[in-house]
């Protein structure tokens, strides 16, 4: 039975709302896509990086509110690979529930040592799966006896944190036109005292599996392109019986080739991880242009036959509008948006 087989089997689909109903979650946790990269030690699916990224796309296609929202917080339960034992085991075996990670990976707030513990304050945007999360995620400036600590190079010295969801309120400020039910609001903390053990880098890896090393900025660029390819596809194939034959070509094609690509890289990253070789800058820098590059042609064409998919396409309510804004809202993301 295939992802959407079983979507369908155990929940009655209506992604118009604001968040998932309570039978998806359900069946979310049932699928353990939360744990799309945890080891199976620690009850995940410990799915290799290109098996992981063909059920990245499959869901994307399904849903885009449901592709993303599980990339991005099975991408936070990656932090996996780089908490403290102490905290992984806490976190992934001992809370009875399903973990569900997720938060922001701007700096917006600050954490004072306070002896063993860390006080942290702060406003943080865009956390997606807000109402989901067992526990958020973010960047704080540190502090000590009320001065802002530096590095070498003088910049703040920033460490990030994983917090229980009872340390958080929840700021509900999502309100865009697509994407709705990954619930990306805002949070804040005010003095939550988070023991040392509560503190992660993402340059330090306590996991000896293989998809732990990859460089977090190549693994957050590879999951989020296979996004923009599913969320395509769907949209592909919705507009298929509405337009002449020969019309979605560019697309087609720009999909096709964009798929194998990433798949190429992904292939090559598991084989250098393999063999123990280095994944330098040149290389992911190599590969991120090339996915910027693709989710702009991506745009293009889709821009190009919107108008051709009549007004159905821009009411609200229709798949095809639904899709067109899930997919425009996702564009908006730093990593592809960015120069």
């Amino acid at each position: 039975m295939t992802l959407v087989d079983s979507l369908h089997k155990h929940s009655r689909i209506n992604w118009e709302v604001d968040v998932f109903p309570q039978d998806v979650l359900d069946w979310i946790i049932n699928e353990n896509l939360w744990n799309i990269w945890v080891p199976k030690t620690y009850g995940g699916l410990e799915l290799s990086l290109t098996a992981g990224l063909a059920r990245l796309r499959e869901l994307a296609k399904i849903d885009a509110s449901l592709g993303w929202t599980i990339t991005l917080c099975s991408g936070a339960n990656y932090f996996i690979g780089n908490l403290q034992p102490i905290k992984a085991q806490e976190i992934f075996m001992t809370t009875g529930v399903s973990p569900c990670l997720g938060g922001s990976g701007g700096v917006f707030g600050k954490a004072e040592i306070v002896g063993d513990y860390f006080r942290i304050s702060g406003k943080w945007r865009y956390a997606t799966g807000a109402p989901y999360l067992t526990h958020f995620t973010l960047n704080a400036e540190i502090v000590e006896n009320g001065i802002k600590l530096r590095n070498n190079d003088g910049s703040p010295r920033v460490q990030s944190f994983v917090i229980p969801k009872e340390a958080v309120q929840v700021i509900e400020d999502w309100n865009t036109m697509g994407l709705k039910a990954t619930a990306t609001h805002s949070f804040a903390v005010a003095d939550y005292m988070a023991h040392k053990s509560c503190s992660f880098s993402y340059n330090d890896c306590y996991l000896p599996h293989p998809i732990f090393k990859i460089p977090f900025a190549l693994f957050a660029d590879l999951t989020l392109w296979i996004n923009y390819i599913g969320i395509s596809e769907h949209l592909m194939e919705e507009a298929g019986s509405d337009m002449g034959k020969g019309k979605l070509n560019a697309l087609e094609n720009t999909i096709l080739e964009s798929d194998q690509k990433i798949f190429s890289y992904a292939n090559e990253i598991e084989k250098r991880i393999d063999e123990k070789r280095v994944i330098g800058t040149d290389y992911m820098e190599e590969i991120h242009n090339v996915a910027v590059q693709s989710v702009k042609r991506i745009s293009r064409n889709i821009i190009e036959i919107f108008p051709s998919l009549g007004v159905k396409a821009s009411t609200k309510g229709n798949n095809l509008n639904q899709i067109f804004c899930d997919y425009f809202t996702a564009t908006q993301h730093h990593i592809f948006s960015r120069k």
